[in-house]
């Protein structure tokens, strides 16, 4: 009875011990995960921009802060189209402060619906971040045929 009573005591410190030790990996990881940057956006990640004449400019700007406790470093953004070209601040932005991304479609020969994907890369978890330009683009009137 004793060893029963031994074992069944040991066996519940071990237990005990085993919870204790992940919920402390757990609480770590999830405060290692909090104070990594985080790009939070002041507006929508999505811009309707309406509708346009083809052979138009659309701009817009994402504004966003860094709500993270490091600084936030954009290392690339791409688009879904050599149509669409952005620019973005190269130093960090520092935790709490505010940037912007500004984005530009050229909808020269680009006609119908558009949605065009932006997508930033940074050292936030997850490693990107997608935006979003869409609206409708009418075609440029033809000229008319000479005689």
């Amino acid at each position: 009875m004793k060893k029963i009573c031994t074992f069944a005591f040991l066996f519940g410190i071990s237990i005990s011990l085993l919870s204790c030790s992940g919920t402390e990996k757990k609480s770590e990881s999830k405060q290692a995960g909090s104070k990594l940057p985080v790009l939070a956006l002041m507006d929508s990640s999505s811009y309707d921009f309406g509708t346009v004449q083809e052979g138009a400019v659309v701009e817009h700007t994402f504004r966003f802060r860094n709500d993270g406790e490091f600084p936030l470093i954009l290392n690339n953004i791409t688009s879904s189209c050599g149509c669409t070209t952005p620019e973005w601040p190269k130093e960090p932005i520092e935790a709490n402060a505010t940037s912007s991304i500004k984005v530009r479609f050229d909808t020269k020969n680009k006609s119908g619906p558009q949605v065009k994907t932006i997508t930033v890369y940074a050292n936030t978890e997850p490693a990107y971040s997608e935006l979003r330009l869409r609206g409708i683009v009418n075609a440029a009137p033809k000229p008319a045929a000479e005689n």
